[in-house]
């Protein structure tokens, strides 16, 4: 079901959001029976405490804990904190937020009402937001919709999202927006250049292809590329199994680009979208690619393979290499790519990368006001001669355990030569534990920080 705000605004609970400062100013303003209630529930304001005070016929109020600046600043969505503990009904918003403040915390009230069921059933959360004056109601549904479809495309078990499933996914997402849809699948992509993701997928049994989509007929070009690996064994150079246990995450890139293309689309944006996803996955079979091999891509430059297990940045490449063809504002890629991107900014940043300042400074402003939080890493041209091996002209896993995330970067800029802005993430795709409006499993990173920079960088 889509994500959304409560229509009728007919016996709406009040809910006050007080933080530590003014719930004992609140309670002393209640009558004396409220004031007691309080007193019992031992209710301070905490962030995510609950009030829920009855009335004759029901509840009559309810407050929700908002905590304190320094307690905030350790994490973000707060009323959602609140949101599902709280009984079944519609709730009326009392608050002194800014507007960027309120827009972030309905937007983690939808989000915190997300459910992943397809196998099994979850229990819906009863209370629902009549969406807050001075909020763009429409642009947070969108938002909020946009990262269900990404979270519950990483959530899909491989079994129900191969290749031919995230085509099907992207299809819908096309058809629902009138937007133009193509797929170059098995062996037409050697026919189509397209010689890496051919060589990365083929030994599955669900064909490799590209996924290829386009919306909108005026202004700036951005062309969004995604990694679609939609599970990874590590092919030869198999991952130990303790490793394959998150893999159907490995096409969290694509996921995150399908959700931001819907964000944009159902904003209706003034710009021309393109999506690119390369989607396979990375098996072992008699037909898998080997250690020593070395490819051609189609942007010519050929390529050394010194682990199979770096196959994201293959596929990429030759999608890359596409969408720099045709020349756009801006290209921005999005995978799952390194585990040293973990390693160094751990899993709640999404790192990313490019040369161009006037990106930077649209992404990371954008990035505040949305409570989308992003890390630029550097584009060390220094670091180019650890991915030339000497007999080919890149080495796909460059030795020595080194600036892993920055080095896979570095081969993927050598595929954009003809487009002046390229910006590339290194997202992780996954929420570890349960924290307030981002349930365990997948989440979307990045992209409403890039959904909120675009007018700026684009000049929209």
């Amino acid at each position: 079901m889509p994500l959304s705000f409560a229509t009728d605004p007919t016996d709406a609970i009040p809910l006050h959001l007080l933080d530590e400062d003014n719930a004992s100013k609140w309670i002393a303003a209640q009558d004396e029976a409220t004031q007691n209630w309080a007193k019992v529930n031992g209710f301070t304001g905490g962030l995510g405490q609950v009030l829920v005070c009855p009335g004759p016929n029901g509840i009559a109020l309810c407050a929700a804990g908002y905590g304190t600046e320094a307690a905030r600043a350790r994490g973000r969505f707060h009323l959602a904190a609140a949101a599902n503990r709280l009984p079944a009904g519609a709730y009326v918003l009392h608050h002194d937020l800014s507007t960027e403040t309120l827009e972030n915390e309905a937007l983690g009230w939808l989000l915190a009402s997300y459910r992943f069921d397809r196998y099994k059933s979850q229990s819906a959360m009863q209370a629902q937001l009549l969406a807050p004056e001075g909020i763009e109601k429409e642009r947070i549904t969108a938002i909020a919709n946009g990262e269900a479809l990404t979270r519950t495309l990483i959530n899909t078990p491989a079994s129900d999202m191969g290749p031919p499933d995230l085509e099907d996914a992207a299809r819908d997402l096309a058809t629902s927006f009138n937007a133009q849809f193509g797929v170059t699948i098995g062996d037409d992509l050697l026919d189509q250049n397209l010689p890496m993701i051919h060589t990365v997928g083929r030994a599955a049994n669900r064909a490799p292809r590209l996924i290829d989509m386009r919306w909108g007929d005026a202004g700036p070009k951005l062309t969004l590329v995604g990694k679609g690996v939609c599970f990874d064994t590590g092919g030869l150079n198999l991952k130990p199994g303790a490793s394959m246990g998150l893999m159907k995450k490995d096409m969290g890139g694509s996921a995150a680009v399908l959700g931001l293309a819907h964000m944009i689309m159902a904003m209706g944006l003034q710009l021309q979208l393109r999506i690119l996803i390369p989607a396979v996955e990375n098996s072992v079979a008699g037909s898998a690619f080997r250690p020593g091999d070395i490819l051609t891509s189609r942007k010519g430059l050929t390529i050394e393979i010194n682990n199979t297990d770096a196959e994201g940045r293959l596929v990429l490449a030759d999608a890359l290499a596409l969408a720099d063809e045709e020349q756009p504002d801006v290209i921005i890629s999005m995978a799952t790519l390194t585990g040293a991107a973990r390693v160094a900014v751990g899993p709640d940043l999404a790192p990313y990368y490019t040369d161009d300042n006037h990106l930077v400074a649209a992404l990371e402003t954008a990035a505040k006001t949305s409570a989308d939080p992003v890390w630029r890493m550097p584009f060390h041209t220094p670091y180019e001669a650890m991915i030339e091996p000497g007999i080919a002209d890149l080495d796909n896993a460059p030795k020595g355990g080194f600036a892993g995330s920055i080095t896979a970067a570095l081969f993927l800029r050598r595929f954009v030569t003809d487009t002046a802005k390229y910006m590339h993430f290194d997202i992780y795709g996954w929420q570890p534990s349960d924290a307030p409006a981002r349930a365990k499993g997948g989440v979307g990173q990045g992209t409403r920080a890039l959904l909120a920079a675009l007018p700026e960088a684009l000049d929209l």
